[in-house]
């Protein structure tokens, strides 16, 4: 392995957590300070590229300060003039799916000396309606190549394809695989899914077969198997790999471990930076030098040493002799000893740190028996001298260990653990209340609250609505070609649509039945409500969602369809629709049906223009849209219901949208022909134009 010309060496570290406690005055540097040593190890090292194994970000949408760190850092040891000795001969544009579709060291307009290649990791993985991540941001910079980036699609199981990139150097031929964080739960199911995961092989070559190739994989997935479908088992990989360099997990195993009866080796270099101070993470921290020729890979450890010293003790109050379960003085003063010790055990000077920090001091103590410590007050007295005086101390107690029918113990890992707590999706929510979702799929829905609570995504839920939209649309599309759809069936036809894609998502994810119901559900729970519906000549993805819900639980009815406003942006008197919220136009889409504006005349019962106007707990309000130039005088229109604080106190609250009937009225519409009611009628305000497409009054 001595031959340069025929050797790839690799830098590999995983887990960098760029911007962690960057508001902590201490400690928001050493991130960055660790990154940075990677990365001039890896010019010292003269490698030729560096791996890293996702979580280069510590948030998901970094800080501006996170991110000029970063690039400053990338631009200062990656863009030089230094010359790239190894090429890459895959499809570049399958590996790398972005804008420009090649590795970073071929565009003509850089000098790139140092190839990066980095997968996304759970912290910085790609999100919103454009399915982005913040190593987007730095691949569009060419600083890095990003490549294990997967379309998984809406819902269901998904399929993916994992390519390799293919790097050769002299006689060195490797296949690097990436496959970025996805949630441990669906990638379980995916793998134990026939065909759902497919690994593409090299091809064989004129002189070179696939049995030549030396596979590396590179995943960002859970290891540890507290839960098994909340973790990836090593034996789901495939047997043709050779090396697995495993992200996520923070415990520092960088030496190589070969999996039984599988044939590779995994590396696990763990995180440079502590961000969890519990035992694992008090291991020293490492980065792997993989040189690989041929077949054949040495692996070298290389301890960083600019990471902050951490050190980690466990204490059971009840086993110290010096102490008192009645006496809190000698409770504190044992503990004082102990952080003393530890302080002055990370002051001593090692060959692995190159300056002295502020260590990081971390004691867990069992206190069955005793009372708790403030711990905020015990760590006001190592101000400057630890880097977390906050939260030295962390009180635990031990649990008791549960007996089996059979009088054995149970084992202890199964101890309640704090991650473990009760932390219910939207799947068992549902299963549990017996719910029936009838629009929306039920995975898809949980993945956008993941995405807005943990990924503060504030478009997860637009974009879950907007994909089963699409859709819906391309269904209804391909039915309008060969059916003749009416237009006062359009919209039972889209409840129909997309309560038949949920029946299919539901069926293909779980195999659970009964999670859709079928349109004659719908209509009969409105019972003997009175339905007033209106067709729209367009069909808009800007609507609002409550509108689309609207249209597919009404039950069709005699009255006509009315154009909506284009500029309609107010809401109607009486809390019958929704206030102030809307764009002003709306968008031709896919769906066209017959537009024929004389024959819209305008289909209604007939009203009784005499009805006392005085009956204000029993009003409805109608909701008319019309364009500018057909404006309609208004007539015929009850007084509305009060609503805010002076609402009677025997009147509903009516939902968005639609309002409570307390009497047996028909729809109300508005028509030219009332012109003469009008006249005999006090003036009033007309009422604000709203985009409903019609008012639904309810008994």
């Amino acid at each position: 392995m001595e031959d340069d010309k025929d050797t790839l060496r690799i830098l590999v570290a995983t887990d960098c957590h760029l911007g962690y406690m960057e508001k902590d005055e201490i400690r928001r540097f050493d991130s960055f300070e660790a990154f940075e040593e990677i990365c001039s190890l890896a010019k010292q090292k003269e490698v030729d590229f560096v791996l890293l194994g996702g979580d280069l970000f510590h948030e998901n949408k970094p800080s501006r300060s996170t991110l000029v760190k970063t690039i400053e850092i990338l631009r200062r040891y990656c863009l030089n003039d230094l010359p790239v000795k190894f090429q890459v001969v895959s499809d570049q544009t399958v590996n790398f799916p972005n804008r420009f579709g090649h590795v970073n060291y071929e565009d003509p307009h850089f000098n790139v000396g140092l190839p990066v290649f980095t997968i996304h990791g759970n912290h910085d993985d790609p999100a919103g309606v454009d399915n982005l991540s913040a190593i987007d941001i730095l691949s569009a910079c060419n600083l890095v190549n990003y490549f294990g980036k997967m379309d998984l699609g809406g819902s269901g199981v998904g399929q993916i394809a994992v390519h390799p990139v293919l790097v050769k150097k002299g006689t060195t031929t490797v296949a690097l695989y990436g496959l970025g964080n996805i949630r441990d739960e669906r990638l379980n199911r995916m793998f134990q899914t026939p065909h759902s995961v497919q690994w593409m092989r090299p091809e064989s070559q004129e002189g070179l077969s696939v049995s030549d190739w030396f596979n590396i994989l590179v995943l960002h997935q859970n290891r540890i198997k507290t839960n098994p479908k909340s973790a990836i088992n090593e034996h789901f990989l495939p047997r043709f790999l050779d090396f697995v360099v495993w992200g996520h997990e923070h415990e520092c195993l960088i030496d190589p471990q070969e999996v039984p009866g599988m044939g590779f080796h995994i590396t696990q270099p763990g995180s440079s930076v502590a961000t969890s101070l519990i035992d694992g993470e008090a291991k020293p921290k490492h980065v792997l030098l993989l040189e690989i020729k041929g077949n054949q890979y040495r692996p070298n450890k290389i301890p960083l040493m600019t990471v902050r010293p951490f050190e980690y003790a466990e204490v059971v109050l009840k086993d110290e002799a010096d102490v008192d379960p009645n006496d809190q003085a000698s409770v504190l003063e044992h503990l004082d000893k102990i952080v003393r010790n530890l302080i002055e055990k990370s002051s001593q000077p090692t060959a692995s740190r190159s300056e002295a920090k502020l260590p990081l001091v971390r004691i867990k103590v069992d206190y069955s028996g005793f009372s708790t410590i403030n711990p905020q007050r015990f760590g006001q007295k190592y101000v400057g001298k630890v880097a977390n005086p906050q939260d030295i101390l962390i009180f635990s107690k031990a649990a008791k260990k549960r007996q089996t029918t059979t009088g054995e113990n149970i084992d202890e890992s199964e101890k309640l653990r704090p991650e473990e707590l009760n932390q219910q999706t939207i799947e068992a929510l549902v299963a549990e209340n017996n719910l029936k979702m009838e629009i929306l799929p039920v995975d898809d829905l949980d993945i956008a609250l993941h995405d807005f609570v943990s990924k503060d995504d504030k478009t997860a839920f637009y974009a879950c609505l907007q994909r089963n939209l699409d859709e819906t649309r391309k269904k209804l599309n391909s039915e309008a070609e060969k059916f003749k759809i009416e237009e006062e069936d359009i919209i039972v036809k889209v409840g129909e649509c997309m309560q038949e894609r949920v029946k299919e998502i539901s069926l293909c994810s779980k195999g659970d039945t009964g999670l859709a119901s079928s349109t004659q559900n719908l209509d009969t729970t409105r019972g003997k409500s009175v339905a007033a519906e209106s067709s729209l000549n367009t069909f808009s993805d800007d609507e609002d969602t409550r509108e689309l819900l609207l249209g597919t639980r009404s039950t069709r009815s005699t009255a006509g369809f009315t154009r909506p406003s284009k500029d309609a942006t107010g809401a109607a008197r009486g809390g019958a629709s929704k206030r102030g919220r809307g764009k002003g136009s709306l968008k031709q889409t896919t769906l066209s049906f017959s537009q024929s504006r004389s024959s819209a005349a305008i289909r209604s019962e007939e009203v009784d223009s005499s009805s006392d106007e005085d009956a204000a707990n029993e009003a409805n309000e109608v909701v008319e849209n019309s364009d500018p130039e057909d404006s309609f005088p208004q007539s015929g229109r009850k007084r509305p219901a009060p609503r805010g604080r002076g609402r009677a106190r025997g009147t509903s609250t009516a939902k968005r949208g639609r309002k409570a009937d307390t009497g047996s009225m028909p729809s109300m519409v508005m028509s030219k022909d009332d012109d003469s009611d009008e006249d005999d009628k006090p003036k009033k305000p007309p009422p604000r134009v709203t985009r409903n497409y019609g008012a639904v009054k309810r008994r």
